[in-house]
């Protein structure tokens, strides 16, 4: 994929991964998104396919309407427009644990096979070669969130067999496993059901296992399978990602992210 250019048949892999994210909420209503990628491409979402859409905050913002992308949960601009403004822990014991939200959209540092997400560690814990932000609400929103969204790039250190610390469960050790453990815990979620990566968009068989179910235009099969710490699943119908509009790279470039810091 090339530089971004002025038109709709030029656009980076970064782009794509925001628009195909933002795509992936059509016909949601409330979701509960984290800083970074998921940040952006919720906030797409809400200006293309899903203008309905309520954005919840870990700051304690439900409803948000941003006038501008926030930089952080602590942005004030993330309060604009918003239904509501309460505590972190009216938020979490309330809407979150209350069962009211629909989609939990997450960014990780690792994800394996089964969606099970790294935000803490790179390395041992005692002594890891990288120390992440950790979990924030991300634990929590994994396991109560109705079902849960990840925007990553790909890469062999991203994508792998086994992740260095296991920040938020996704399907664990297989979806058998999974459903065990989460009417034990009384979780009220059903887990991961979507990826989206700068080479394609994921979603999760009856293993509760990735499987690769549409190709970005200009990715390949080898691309994929050579930035995964695995042998990957692949539908068998593959599809081709759509490409983004000349809208869609308009609200991007121009409202969201002129100055590139999450398309470059």
């Amino acid at each position: 994929m090339s530089d971004p250019g002025t038109d709709a048949g030029v656009f980076t892999k970064s782009e794509m991964m925001i628009v195909a994210a933002a795509r992936a909420l059509e016909g949601q209503r409330v979701c509960f998104v984290g800083v970074g990628l998921p940040n952006i491409a919720v906030n797409l979402a809400q200006r293309t396919v899903a203008p309905g859409l309520e954005m919840v905050y870990e700051a304690g913002v439900f409803g948000a309407r941003p006038q501008r992308l926030p930089l952080s949960i602590g942005d004030p601009t993330i309060v604009t427009g918003s239904t509501a403004v309460v505590s972190m822990l009216e938020l979490f014991g309330y809407y979150l644990q209350g069962g009211l939200i629909d989609v939990g959209f997450l960014g990780a540092a690792q994800i394996d096979r089964f969606g099970n997400i790294n935000t803490t560690v790179i390395g041992d814990y005692a002594a890891p070669t990288t120390r992440l932000p950790g979990s924030g609400g991300a634990c929590e929103i994994a396991i109560n969130a109705r079902e849960v969204f990840v925007i990553m790039r790909q890469s062999v250190r991203s994508f792998v067999e086994t992740i260095d610390f296991r920040t938020s469960p996704g399907n664990l050790g297989g979806a058998e496993d999974a459903e065990r453990i989460r009417r034990a815990g009384g979780w009220l979620g059903r887990g991961p059901s979507v990826v989206v990566t700068d080479l394609g968009i994921y979603h999760f068989d009856e293993h509760g296992e990735m499987r690769l179910d549409s190709l970005h235009p200009g990715a390949t099969l080898e691309d994929v399978r050579a930035s995964i710490g695995w042998d990957v699943r692949v539908a068998d119908a593959l599809a081709t990602t759509p490409p983004p509009t000349a809208e869609e790279l308009r609200l991007v470039r121009d409202e969201l992210d002129p100055g590139g810091v999450y398309t470059k």
